[in-house]
């Protein structure tokens, strides 16, 4: 039998608002909820003390609302300020309370678009890869920010060649690591850029894209003979997918 997680019945008569984006917030669960999905976007903002105030006029929580206006006090982090939210809530198990905090630590002294990427990241690693790519699309579509150099931006079209290719959409997946390696000039990406060509040109067009380069006539060999070593330790009759396996690993040494 699973655990039981305590839930507040404790409803605002005045909702507290997120200035940031505009939301009005009735519950500690609702607090909860747009804490842990939007760490990647927590900064500064939400230390203040009228959430405190509301916390404790509103929801009777004085406890909670005493300690954090001790963080508040003593000028500690917006991450002890949001866990001290959170484990204060009993809302969630310790596995992923562990999550939150290695997430948060990791996320301290990032800019934000790098703490965008870092969704895209972890988006695209736990397999919501439809969602990854509009992490990393909104990154390229908005203004570019000066604080980072052009390479960071070259390893967002290296992560989206990578969705792609999952999403078995390889021709967006080739135009991608081309424009990767384009600015990061990163001769691993001629690999995954090759494969996904391969996947979806035809023979003639592969052949004539490879005989474009000498690394690229180079690489297509390295790739044939990886194939051609894994048939060698397959038996006779090679276990059904065992090439496709093999794929997805190769696809995966790559995002």
């Amino acid at each position: 039998m699973g655990n039981l997680i305590l839930c507040h019945d404790r409803h605002a008569a005045h909702p507290y608002e997120i200035t940031r984006i505009h939301c009005r917030i009735f519950t500690i669960e609702e607090l909860c909820y747009y804490l842990c999905n939007n760490l990647y976007l927590i900064d500064y903002t939400i230390m203040n003390g009228q959430l405190c105030d509301w916390l404790d006029e509103d929801l009777g929580m004085k406890s909670l609302a005493s300690e954090l206006r001790d963080v508040l006090r003593l000028h500690g982090s917006v991450e002890k300020f949001v866990l001290t939210i959170l484990k204060s809530s009993r809302l969630y198990r310790e596995p992923e309370m562990i999550r939150i905090q290695n997430v948060l630590e990791h996320l301290k002294n990032q800019k934000d678009i790098e703490r965008q990427k870092y969704k895209g990241d972890n988006l695209l690693e736990s397999g919501e890869v439809e969602e990854a790519i509009l992490v990393y699309q909104a990154i390229l579509n908005g203004e570019k920010d000066e604080t980072v150099d052009e390479k960071f931006y070259g390893k967002i079209y290296e992560s989206l060649g990578a969705a792609y290719g999952r999403l078995f959409l390889y021709q967006e997946s080739a135009k991608m690591y081309d424009r990767a390696y384009q600015i990061c000039a990163d001769k691993t990406l001629i690999k995954p850029y090759l494969y996904a060509s391969y996947k979806y040109m035809s023979l003639e067009e592969y052949h004539i894209l490879i005989t474009k380069s000498e690394e690229y006539m180079e690489i297509n060999a390295q790739m044939r003979r990886e194939v051609d070593k894994i048939n060698e330790q397959v038996s006779v009759e090679p276990e059904p997918g065992i090439l496709e396996k093999w794929k997805r690993s190769h696809r995966r040494s790559h995002t």
